[in-house]
């Protein structure tokens, strides 16, 4: 039956979800910033896998100070996790704030 309540209200969710993604879509800055903010995430975990890799060195060499070093190498592994949690964070606020933004201004679509 083309009455159906669940069928009507499944259109007008999908046609909601599809206008508020044409709405950020259409934002360049928007798509700038999170560019930016996924750049400087990778150059974060770029820098953790070199980190890991040197640990991983240093613990196979067996070497006393290798181990020593260790230490410092994972405290900048633990700084850099905390950096990338920060760094989402930020993104996803950002993103929200964008699209807050965007429907408060008015800046939607009509169909």
């Amino acid at each position: 039956m083309s009455n159906n309540p669940r069928s009507n209200t499944s259109k007008k969710l999908k046609h909601h979800r599809n206008q508020d993604s044409d709405d950020v879509e259409g934002n360049p800055e928007v798509w700038a910033t999170l560019d930016k903010s996924f750049k400087q995430v990778q150059s974060v975990l770029d820098r953790n896998r070199a980190l890991i890799q040197q640990v991983n060195e240093n613990h196979q060499s067996k070497i006393p100070d290798n181990m020593v070093r260790n230490v410092a190498l994972i405290q900048e592994l633990n700084g850099n996790i905390s950096k990338v949690v920060s760094l989402y964070s930020d993104m996803s606020s950002d993103f929200s704030s964008a699209f807050r933004q965007q429907h408060s201004n008015g800046h939607t679509r009509d169909d």
